[in-house]
């Protein structure tokens, strides 16, 4: 009976685990690549787009300033206010010289 019991429960987790999994494999790929990919701004719409991206961070000067430096660049900012980098790659991918983020 109560092998019976914690087998069910086991299972309930695993069934929760992979439905997490999914949920946010699912919300990740909803990000519209058109609207948030490279290229998909104009050099005029960055400055929304770092304030948006900027607005809940403590170190608001730095990150606008690097923020568009990076858009400026690469034409595109990633959705939210942290990570989703992988939607812009050139974004994600521009290091400092000690192999840091430079983009926020």
């Amino acid at each position: 009976m109560a092998t019976k019991h914690v087998s069910g429960l086991v299972f309930f987790a695993i069934f929760l685990l992979a439905f997490s999994v999914l949920s946010a494999t699912a919300m990740a790929s909803n990000f519209d690549v058109a609207r948030y990919g490279p290229g998909s701004l104009r050099p005029t719409q960055c400055l929304p787009q770092c304030t948006r991206r900027c607005s809940q961070t403590q170190y608001h000067k730095p990150c606008m300033f690097f923020c568009q430096k990076c858009c400026n660049k690469c034409l595109c900012v990633p959705p939210g206010f942290y990570g989703n980098k992988a939607v812009c790659p050139c974004y994600n991918n521009w290091k400092t010289q000690q192999g840091g983020p430079k983009c926020p």
